[in-house]
């Protein structure tokens, strides 16, 4: 027995193996990787490998009145997995089996805790394809998906994760177990609680199970780069894209400081001279040789400097991989900026609609000079979701102000081009009050309703999405 008998109640359901509480432990689970979000002592990590053990974990959190902070991999970039003081955190990670693939309903049913990128390969070995593809695929989970309603690089044509969640199994603050959705290609009955499941960030209850549509094996794909002198150029040619009909399977851009970046961690010949460069791919069989022209066409006359196909299938890996190395290589970028290696990102997520992208880069540059902190912008250009990553000294107070102020400038930029603060990384600590701006008093009074109808003590990730 110990001292705290929350303890004694988890290890007794779910055996000492699975109720972690060694110190150094504790300390790499107290946060997501963003930056400017507190994060608390947690008590205990679990981890738990079926449905009944999560209920056991919630109805023994809820009789000692302690939070539960769902956890996955702890990839994602709005502070929604960070601990609160005294929580459980309720680490789905072990709960990672692929129960079903059906091919003939081209459905999905896996546990919350499998990778991303270890169920597109289960379902492609049957010719079939799950498209989101958020930048952490190789490491984040489908339960953290969900919870997030993450994006990626193929949401210009293909969407976001709520277009594939069929159904889910989710355990409520009760203890129950609710059933959401169906495995029918259309069902309308009732209100739609997988959708309100979806981004929720575990605020409402937690995922145990999801119910996921797949799609048949994509047809090849052509892939081109434009390079642009501009990045609001580059704005431009995406406005003119969406315009002529065209429909890429991928647009991405990146800036002049990204490329440079990226070539420095791992050199591949990227136009380190070029402000920004649009990477673009088409999947639609047959046409999809005229459909790259058309894109080429848009880019040139939108002012790009040179625009050039790959040769071949290696080529255009090659330059997905790039974009795909965004991320680590600003993180080591932003390392080597400051001579004791003290520099961070913090990392923004704006979408606004496709015709404003140019005056958004236009705003973001104009928001680094005037708050003097370097920003690069990269992003999910065809549908205008933008991640400014704001490079700050983390041991320079100074610093790490101005790297606030130009993330809320940033925000307010969005909302003002009607945008939205968030396009894809979701909420949790470090966009509450924009939340609240975005949707106003009566939004946030319907949010407020629905957490106290689900979890009226409110110990399902307390303080998170407002």
């Amino acid at each position: 027995m110990t001292a705290i008998p929350l303890l004694d109640d988890l290890r007794s359901a779910l055996g000492d193996a699975a109720v972690l509480t060694d110190p150094d432990l504790l300390r790499t689970h107290e946060r997501d990787e963003a930056d400017l979000c507190t994060a608390g002592k947690p008590l205990a990590v679990v981890r738990p490998r079926t449905t009944a053990e999560v209920v056991a974990v919630v109805r023994a959190a809820a009789r000692h009145g302690v939070p539960v902070v769902p956890q996955g991999a702890r990839t994602g970039l709005a502070g929604a997995a960070n601990a609160v003081d005294g929580a459980v955190l309720l680490s789905m990670v072990a709960m990672d089996r692929i129960l079903e693939i059906d091919p003939v309903s081209r459905i999905a049913v896996v546990q919350p805790g499998v990778v991303n990128a270890a169920l597109a390969d289960a379902v492609a070995k049957q010719g079939l394809w799950y498209p989101p593809d958020p930048g952490s695929w190789e490491s984040s989970t489908i339960g953290g998906n969900v919870a997030t309603n993450a994006g990626g690089m193929c949401c210009v044509k293909y969407g976001v994760t709520t277009e594939y969640v069929l159904g889910l199994e989710v355990v409520l603050a009760s203890g129950e177990v609710l059933r959401t959705g169906r495995r029918t290609a259309k069902g309308v009955a009732g209100y739609d609680l997988t959708r309100l499941f979806v981004g929720s960030e575990g605020t409402l209850g937690v995922i145990t199970e999801v119910t996921v549509s797949l799609r048949p094996a994509p047809e090849d794909s052509l892939t081109l780069v434009a390079v642009f002198p501009t990045t609001a150029a580059a704005g431009t040619a995406v406005a003119g894209i969406a315009e002529r009909g065209l429909t890429p399977s991928l647009l991405e851009l990146l800036d002049h400081t990204h490329l440079r970046a990226i070539e420095a961690y791992r050199p591949m010949g990227l136009r380190t001279d070029a402000q920004a460069l649009l990477l673009a791919a088409v999947d639609t069989g047959g046409r999809a040789a005229d459909d790259l022209a058309g894109i080429a066409e848009v880019c040139t006359a939108a002012g790009a400097d040179e625009v050039y196909a790959a040769t071949d299938a290696a080529e255009a890996a090659a330059l997905l991989q790039a974009r795909r190395l965004a991320h680590p290589a600003m993180e080591k970028f932003a390392a080597d900026t400051f001579p004791a290696g003290t520099g961070g990102l913090v990392i923004d997520d704006v979408a606004v609609p496709r015709g404003a992208l140019a005056a958004l880069l236009d705003g973001v540059a104009r928001i680094a000079e005037e708050c003097g902190v370097l920003i690069g912008v990269v992003g999910h250009a065809g549908d205008g979701n933008m991640h400014p990553n704001i490079v700050v000294d983390r041991a320079d107070p100074a610093s790490v102000a101005r790297g606030r102020r130009a993330f809320d400038e940033i925000m307010r930029l969005g909302l003002e081009l009607g945008g939205t603060c968030t396009g894809e990384h979701g909420v949790g600590l470090l966009k509450r009050d924009w939340l609240a701006r975005e949707i106003g008093p009566v939004g946030i009074r319907v949010h407020q309703a629905i957490k106290q109808a689900l979890d009226p003590a409110g110990l399902f990730n307390p303080g998170k999405v407002f």
